[in-house]
């Protein structure tokens, strides 16, 4: 069958974005605890939060294209933060919570979207690094 190296590649994509996710986590639960910045806390969470984004995007499309998924992971990505221009007391509250911290933030920011592009350009380095060593095997 010749969707399995697809599929396979898929599948290792979700798993690093488990692992990704896992790592932000830690990241913002204990990098206060071990005497990390406030800039590496929560922009190192945004450049995880960009490499997660890519790697899920790459796992529902499957794509080859990591360009293309780089770009379409940007644009959700940019397109999360700019709604965090937009305020309903619904939102607004679910914003409150952890799950719409994590998932949503609180406060727009334009660094924030320059932290998504740097860990979606890694990420996308990485992938495309992995396929390579995956070829030359």
């Amino acid at each position: 069958m010749t969707d399995g190296p697809i599929w396979s590649r898929r599948w290792k994509r979700l798993l690093a974005a488990v692992f990704v996710i896992f790592a932000g986590l830690a990241l913002r639960h204990f990098g206060y605890k071990l005497g990390l910045s406030f800039v590496v806390v929560k922009y190192g969470g945004s450049v995880l939060w960009g490499g997660m984004v890519f790697l899920l995007v790459a796992f529902v499309t499957g794509s080859r294209k990591v360009v293309l998924t780089a770009v379409v992971a940007l644009a959700i990505s940019a397109s999360v933060e700019f709604s965090r221009l937009y305020h309903t007391p619904e939102l607004d509250a679910f914003r409150l919570t952890t799950a719409g911290k994590l998932l949503l933030g609180r406060v727009f920011s334009l660094w924030n979207i320059l932290s998504y592009a740097i860990g979606i350009s890694l990420a996308a380095l990485i992938d495309r690094r992995l396929r390579r060593l995956d070829r030359d095997q």
